[in-house]
């Protein structure tokens, strides 16, 4: 995996944290105008009025009690601008530079394997609100030792699982990202094995944290953070949040990861944030909060040890990283 620094940035650029707050309450208080959001064919039977992704951007969420508390947000100019999308390009500012090529509307995501009822739904119109949606602080910890802290707006993973009804065979969920090399000129090069794909335990997916993100700073996630579904697992190393997401699988075996299958071993299957294990080629220990100078201790599970401790519970995280 390539390392880039971060471009340098004035201070003067940054927005202050009251003015983002201040934002996010008027956000919320936006009547839903228009559109729902598609989301609610997760939960229910009810469908929603297509939407074009040049109609409207701005989402409706309520704020969960799950989100981090007492961090400083990272700019959504980082966010969007310092990424790791190697479908786009293996620089981090790759994905921001031709992304814009991906077209979101329409889109797919079609659930299936081991569940009663399998489907596939459309996903045209992320772009609106709906009730379910919740805004959630996360942590974003990269390999790299680098962090963000991201306003995630999204979706648990876990009401997809229940409409899908997953059978007693279904011991992993399987993710798969979008394969059109026109589209995404980095799939072109060999870089890894295409198309992406990752995996979760059933408990790691059914995890009250775990979210399938639709969107960032109140609006529609931008093409090069994901657009228009991605998965957010936040105790996990950000390779383990695959974007642009088209299919979920429900599998009894342990399914193949393409970090894992590039080099396993620099990166396991499980991927949890563990400042302990080192990754053969730097150290875990420390991490960088994008904008700031000093380095700081590595938390493990990336802090959300209270959370998800348990579901490792007798595994040697060593040997499982």
């Amino acid at each position: 995996m390539l390392i880039k620094k971060a471009p340098d940035i004035r201070s003067s650029e940054i927005t202050p944290k009251e003015v983002y707050l201040n934002r996010r309450k008027f956000m919320t208080g936006v009547g839903a105008a228009g559109t729902a959001f598609l989301v609610s064919r997760f939960v229910g039977d009810a469908l929603c009025p297509r939407l074009s992704t040049q109609a409207a951007t701005r989402l409706q969420y309520v704020q969960s009690n799950l989100s981090t508390q007492g961090e400083q947000l990272t700019p959504l100019k980082d966010i969007t601008s310092y990424n790791n999308f190697y479908e786009f390009g293996t620089d981090k500012e790759d994905p921001a530079r031709y992304a814009k090529s991906l077209k979101t509307v329409p889109w797919t995501i079609s659930i299936e394997g081991h569940a009663n009822k399998p489907r596939v739904y459309d996903v045209d119109s992320i772009i609106k609100t709906h009730p379910s949606l919740e805004e959630r602080v996360y942590r974003l910890r990269c390999v790299e030792a680098w962090s963000m802290v991201i306003p995630w707006i999204g979706i648990p993973l876990n009401s997809v699982i229940k409409a899908a009804e997953p059978t007693s065979k279904a011991r992993y969920v399987a993710f798969e990202t979008l394969y059109d090399p026109k589209q995404m000129p980095g799939q072109r090069r060999s870089v890894l094995q295409w198309p992406y794909v990752e995996g979760l335990r059933m408990d790691e997916a059914m995890h009250p944290l775990t979210i399938l993100a639709v969107g960032l700073y109140g609006e529609a996630l931008p093409n090069q953070d994901g657009a228009p579904i991605r998965l957010v697992v936040p105790w996990k190393y950000g390779f383990k949040s695959i974007k642009s997401i088209v299919k979920i699988k429900f599998v009894e075996h342990q399914p193949p990861t393409s970090w894992n299958i590039m080099a396993p071993n620099e990166y396991g299957f499980y991927s949890n944030v563990n400042p302990t294990v080192s990754h053969p080629r730097w150290s875990q220990a420390k991490e960088r909060r994008i904008r700031e100078f000093f380095k700081r201790s590595t938390l493990m599970f990336n802090g959300y040890g209270d959370q998800v401790a348990s579901l490792y519970a007798g595994m040697d995280l060593r040997k499982n990283y």
